[in-house]
């Protein structure tokens, strides 16, 4: 059995990972989605969705998975092609939630990601949600220019709201050390 769950796919920063694991053997693999795919106009075009199934296809490879070996797939959305992929393929799955072993190895993995980017927060941890958006959100917001690169900007909500409240909040952060410096 082959468990495959997804981390960092509908968070604000950084690439994306997904995460395989065979319990029989204990052999986990990782493998990554750019944040670039996550960019406006490939994620418009799906591309995230098709370079999940590529990295299927391809782990899938590296394991040796056979179609009537039981894949238990994630929910999320990230997966919708490959579950069409699967369906096409005879490919034996179920959807379901992934906890345990891989889940929290794929959410370290991300979580590493991000600190690797320069996110100190001692608050950051595996925990996705809204707790976790907004300490990337106030990362972003304290350097902005430099580190909007690193945002996934297709998210529709990033362009109609929160990439202008972004610039607000960096301003405010720029008028706040221009006030400490002349102190």
């Amino acid at each position: 059995m082959i468990e495959i769950d997804d981390s960092g796919t509908g968070d604000l920063v950084g690439a994306a990972f997904l995460g395989f694991y065979r319990k029989e053997t204990d052999q986990m693999i990782f493998k990554t989605i750019p944040v670039e795919l996550f960019f406006e106009e490939p994620f418009k075009n799906k591309e995230p969705l098709k370079k999940a199934v590529e990295l299927v296809k391809e782990t899938f490879t590296e394991m040796n998975v056979s179609t009537d070996e039981l894949i238990k797939i994630c929910r999320g959305n990230i997966f919708d092609k490959v579950r069409s992929y699967f369906i096409e393929t005879n490919q034996n799955y179920e959807d379901t939630k992934i906890e345990g072993k891989l889940q929290d190895a794929v959410e370290s993995r991300y979580v590493n990601h991000l600190r690797e980017l320069g996110v100190k927060s001692r608050n950051l941890t595996i925990e996705s949600g809204k707790k976790r958006f907004f300490i990337l959100f106030g990362w972003v917001c304290r350097d902005f220019y430099r580190r909007e690169k690193y945002v996934k900007s297709g998210f529709k909500r990033w362009r109609t709201i929160w990439r202008d409240r972004a610039i607000e909040k960096y301003e405010d952060y720029q008028k706040d050390k221009k006030k400490r410096l002349r102190k």
